[in-house]
C-alpha cells in the first residue's frame, strides 16, 4: 500500500466522521432529546459530536501529510500548506486546503465558545457547512491516485462521498423545516387605572 493511498483513505475517513459530526451537530442545534426520543435512552451526543471533530481534524492533517512520503506525488510541506503551486490537481488540492481551514477555524471557535458567547459562536459555526462543500467537492472530483483522470461518480470511494453529501443535504433540509418551538414568554400586560387618566 503506497503513501498516496493511505492518504486517500485517510482523507475518506476523516469526510465520514465530518459527515457524522454534522449529523449530530444539526441533532443538538434541534434539541433532540436521546431520553424521550428514539432510542430511549441517555446517549452522548455532544461528547461524541466533540470527539469526532478532533478525530477528523487528526486525519485531515494527516491526509495530505502523508503525500509528503511520496516520491511520485512530489508534494513539498509548502504543497500541502498552500496549494496554490502544487505538483498535481493544483484546483481541487485548494478545495481541500479551504476544507482543512475551515474544519481548524470551526474546531478553534468551538473551544473558545464560551469566551466568543453563544450567539457569535452559532454565526462562525455555519463555517462547517463551507467545509463541507469544500470537502465533497474536492473528494468527489479529485484522482485519488493523482493521475489527474476523469473521476467515476460510480466509483466506490466516489459513491461513498456522493452519499455523505445526500445525507448532508437532507439532514440540513430536515433541521430548517423542523424549528425546535421556543417558549412563549407571557406579554406583560401593565394594569393601568382609568380613572386617573
Amino acid at each position: 500500500m503506497s503513501a498516496v493511498d493511505l492518504s486517500s483513505y485517510a482523507g475518506l475517513f476523516a469526510m465520514v466522521l465530518l459527515t457524522i459530526n454534522i449529523l449530530l451537530g444539526l441533532l443538538l442545534s434541534a434539541r433532540y432529546n436521546t431520553v424521550r426520543q428514539w432510542p430511549r435512552k441517555r446517549m452522548p451526543i455532544f461528547a461524541v459530536h466533540n470527539w469526532t471533530a478532533y478525530i477528523a481534524l487528526g486525519l485531515i492533517c494527516l491526509h495530505p501529510a502523508l503525500l509528503l512520503f511520496s516520491s511520485d506525488a512530489g508534494f513539498r510541506v509548502l504543497d500541502i500548506l498552500w496549494p496554490v503551486h502544487s505538483p498535481k490537481q493544483t484546483g481541487y488540492n485548494c478545495l481541500g486546503a479551504a476544507a482543512f481551514y475551515s474544519v481548524l477555524f470551526v474546531v478553534i471557535t468551538s473551544y473558545f465558545r464560551s469566551r466568543l458567547g453563544s450567539r457569535l459562536w452559532k454565526k462562525l459555526h455555519y463555517v462547517s457547512y463551507a467545509a463541507a462543500g469544500f470537502l465533497f467537492i474536492h473528494g468527489i472530483l479529485i484522482d485519488p491516485e493523482l493521475k489527474n483522470a476523469r473521476p467515476d461518480p460510480l466509483d466506490g470511494e466516489k459513491v461513498l462521498i456522493e452519499v455523505c453529501a445526500l445525507l448532508i443535504l437532507l439532514a440540513t433540509v430536515w433541521r430548517i423545516r423542523y424549528q425546535p418551538r421556543k417558549k412563549a414568554v407571557p406579554a406583560r400586560i401593565e394594569s393601568v387605572d382609568y380613572e386617573t387618566v
